[in-house]
């Protein structure tokens, strides 16, 4: 069974291109891939995406899982969702005409803290492209329904990920957010972020949902955050 090296590899070749001239493409060090075919070892998620971005004419989910077709015929989507609501945020810079985006398993990777420590030891399950959308880092589905009827279960999440410290933090935008329970271990969850009346070292987190209360919790129990870009939702299974 071919791996995505030998796909990286095959790729190469009908492009005609050393794997040394692929590196430079992508702006990855002399020897990232090379050493990984000699070793048969893993590639950070990034260079895949470089990968994609710059032959968009290759399908991102060949290139990860080996589904065919190889090539596909519309390279200007990889996801088919047949709605799709972008969320616009005062802290957004300037957008990016295209970008590939991975899409990640949150049960595969054990939760949001393990993938944004080590994303290149994650593999996405497929990749997604929203035109102008600013500079993302991945995306997730959501489960749940704290954000219903704005989010709801099965709807993907774009995010970009942020040090987990009230310096980043921007009161009244949705976040994507990892908060450790005394008794319950760590929740991953979707939630806007409010100041809190307990304080400068605590934050309110509050559910689209009206069935949801709020909750105030301290600086020190959120492990990993990231703030929403956009969503995404499909309305049609076929």
């Amino acid at each position: 069974m071919q791996s995505i090296l030998d796909r990286i590899s095959k790729l190469a070749e009908i492009e005609d291109i050393t794997i040394t001239a692929l590196e430079r493409e992508v702006g990855a060090s002399k020897g990232v891939f090379s050493r990984a075919l000699k070793n048969n070892t893993d590639i950070q998620t990034k260079w895949l995406t470089r990968i994609v971005e710059i032959y968009p004419q290759y399908d991102p989910r060949w290139l990860i899982a080996g589904e065919e077709p190889m090539l596909r015929n519309n390279i200007m989507q990889v996801a088919e969702p047949s709605v799709q609501y972008q969320a616009k945020s005062k802290t957004d810079p300037l957008p990016i005409n295209h970008q590939y985006i991975p899409i990640y398993s949150l049960e595969a990777s054990a939760g949001i803290v393990s993938l944004f420590k080590d994303m290149h030891k994650h593999e996405p399950i497929d990749f997604l492209q929203i035109p102008n959308l600013p500079k993302s880092d991945g995306a997730v589905y959501v489960t749940g329904d704290s954000m219903y009827p704005l989010l709801k279960s099965g709807d993907i999440v774009v995010y970009k990920k942020l040090a987990a410290s009230i310096e980043n933090i921007f009161f009244g935008e949705m976040y994507l957010i990892s908060v450790s329970l005394d008794h319950d271990g760590d929740i991953t969850t979707v939630k806007w972020i409010q100041k809190s009346e307990q304080g400068n070292e605590y934050v309110k987190l509050v559910s689209q949902n009206q069935h949801h209360q709020s909750k105030d919790v301290h600086l020190s129990k959120i492990r990993a955050l990231a703030i929403i870009k956009a969503s995404i939702r499909i309305n049609s299974m076929s």
